[in-house]
């Protein structure tokens, strides 16, 4: 395979980079996240997938760059980051915002022929579920946002020098997922498997579920005890079902 440098540089993280992978498992971080959320996933599945974890720009590595405001311009970017890395067998996992990325970035590979084996869709309501939402307008509901989902580092929450580090990427994170609208319609042929917890404030079972009519492929749903990160108390058994994928697709 040819790797892109600008792929490899800008947009993909390997934390555990495999000599001769049979399968990838790309993830795509939630709103205001970054890269290194999926570190664990990537210790836990070394060895049965090479993991890359997408890197938006506005954060961490990348805190110079100016953030990208909108999913759809972010899911052309992570699209063409990602071509070079589909030689492989690969499935997506996303979570919250992630997930939307995951699936309009499928739907973006789709039409140029390249399916993922499943799309992981965690903590994030089916396109056709709209809600009036505009937390990005400033910065006092955006922390209290952050707090109410407690998904962000209290020491970040707490610290005002990094809170004026962070905030410009979450806030453009939040304008791009608040401003979505999906096309009518839009869909996905492979298979989806969505991931959600039982008490989550910003996404319902009902709202979860809706997105079995977002795909032409088979569905499936996994009803998690937790809120909006229930994957933080619940990640050795999601590791364990995306390397049983692994195994099973690679």
């Amino acid at each position: 395979m040819t790797q892109s440098p600008a792929a490899t540089n800008q947009w993909i993280r390997r934390f555990h980079p495999a000599h001769a992978p049979r399968f990838r498992l790309v993830c795509f971080p939630h709103a205001g996240g970054s890269a290194s959320f999926y570190f664990p996933v990537s210790t836990a599945l070394a060895g049965t997938a090479e993991v890359l974890a997408m890197q938006y720009p506005g954060r961490q590595d990348r805190q110079n760059e100016e953030p990208i405001g909108t999913v759809t311009g972010l899911a052309d970017r992570l699209a063409e980051a990602l071509r070079p890395w589909t030689d492989l067998p690969f499935a997506f996992f996303g979570h919250s915002m992630g997930a939307v990325l995951a699936f309009e970035t499928a739907r973006r590979l789709e039409k140029d022929g390249i399916s993922p084996t499943m799309l992981f869709l965690s903590g994030r309501r089916a396109p056709s579920f709209v809600r009036e939402e505009s937390v990005h307008r400033s910065d006092e509901g955006l922390i209290a946002e952050l707090k109410k989902l407690s998904g962000t580092d209290p020491r970040v929450l707490d610290d005002p020098d990094l809170l004026r580090m962070v905030l410009p990427a979450i806030r453009s994170d939040y304008k791009a997922i608040e401003t979505y609208r999906c096309e009518p319609g839009a869909r996905v042929a492979c298979p989806v498997t969505v991931l959600t917890g039982d008490n989550d404030p910003r996404t319902t079972v009902e709202e979860a579920r809706a997105w079995q009519d977002h795909t032409d492929g088979p569905f499936d749903i996994a009803v998690y005890s937790g809120g909006h990160f229930y994957l933080s108390d619940h990640q050795q058994e999601i590791n364990e079902r995306l390397a049983e994928h692994a195994r099973s697709a690679g």
